[in-house]
């Protein structure tokens, strides 16, 4: 995820808020996202005029924090979900929200789409995709942690904040990419790397927004997030630590709900996703690889950015049939 927001924002407002857009379309929209993707400064709002601009339609987004708080409150809600299309959950998710029953095949070619892998589906379609990286501050760290074994191991007085596991994606993602690393070791390793975490925040905007203020020098991101410094801010400050043992990869989806009110104005959306009036606002408002083509240049930052020469990725299905156990292994660990 991601995001703009961050970057201005630890400020972010963890909960609900709409963005109320045109007003006298005769049909509506509504879509369930996390919070940094319609804030102003996020993608959201840009995609919602060029939608608008042709559907003569109403687009509401519902922000929530985050990823994995965006399901837990979809299945609270159930099929009283007032929304059309759930945006922002991702692969390691797409396992569990099918099981929910709430979700509908969206019956589009999705033959635009390219990300890491190859990811297809017949219920949820890619939009973004980015690798999890550590995040540095060059001013404060010297030699940065050149795996995740240095990142477990390396000096406690160099702080990282994280992000839950339990309501975060990129949270869940570092757990993931620890246990892909370390197998049965997990435990020890975050018992270990506990030491060196100044705090876990349910979502990415707090722990980007305290990277961002000094409050450590180190934070879980993406190989993307630099880009942001370099072209809105014109530093290379904050960088990305190579890890040798690969990259966890988080690909983005987005999902038509069974009970969606207006099912072809949803599926027009999904259709919309994949063509260059969605995807050239990822790069540049939500700091992530585009899944389908743009229409225009990438920013030379882009071609810069630590290019993992090993991915990470478990299968929806190994996520969805471990991931309770795993999160009580790493809660275990953590409150040790």
């Amino acid at each position: 995820m991601r995001k703009t927001s961050l970057f201005s924002a630890a400020l972010v407002a963890a909960f609900p808020f709409i963005v109320q857009p045109a007003i006298g379309a005769d049909r509506e929209l509504t879509i369930y996202t996390y919070d940094s993707f319609v804030a102003e400064w996020g993608p959201g709002p840009k995609i919602e005029a060029a939608f608008e601009a042709n559907c003569e339609c109403d687009l509401k987004w519902v922000g929530v924090a985050d990823g994995v708080a965006l399901l837990n409150r979809l299945k609270l809600e159930g099929e009283k979900a007032k929304a059309g299309i759930v945006l922002g959950l991702d692969t390691n998710l797409v396992a569990e929200a099918k099981a929910t029953g709430l979700f509908d095949a969206h019956g589009l070619d999705t033959a635009a789409i390219s990300v890491p892998g190859g990811f297809a589906d017949d219920t949820f379609i890619p939009y973004d995709y980015g690798h999890f990286a550590v995040i540095y501050d060059s001013q404060s760290i010297e030699t940065p942690p050149a795996s995740l074994k240095d990142l477990v191991e390396g000096d406690a007085d160099q702080k990282i904040v994280i992000q839950d596991p339990r309501t975060s994606t990129p949270g869940l993602g570092l757990l993931l990419w620890v246990k892909s690393v370390y197998g049965d070791e997990a435990a020890a390793a975050w018992e270990k790397l506990s030491g060196r975490v100044l705090t876990v925040t349910p979502g990415w905007s707090e722990a980007y927004g305290l990277f961002t203020s000094g409050e450590a020098p180190m934070v879980l991101s993406y190989t993307t997030s630099p880009a942001y410094h370099m072209v809105v801010e014109d530093t290379d400050r904050y960088r990305a630590a190579e890890f040798s043992e690969g990259h966890y990869l988080q690909i983005e989806v987005a999902g038509l709900l069974s009970n969606a009110p207006d099912k072809e104005l949803a599926r027009e959306f999904l259709a919309f996703m994949m063509t260059p009036g969605f995807q050239n606002e990822i790069p540049t408002n939500n700091w992530m690889w585009p899944a389908a083509a743009t229409s225009t240049d990438l920013p030379e930052a882009f071609a810069t950015l630590v290019n993992p020469e090993k991915t990470l990725l478990f299968s929806p299905e190994e996520v969805a049939g471990n991931r309770a156990a795993w999160i009580d292994e790493w809660l275990g660990a953590m409150s040790r």
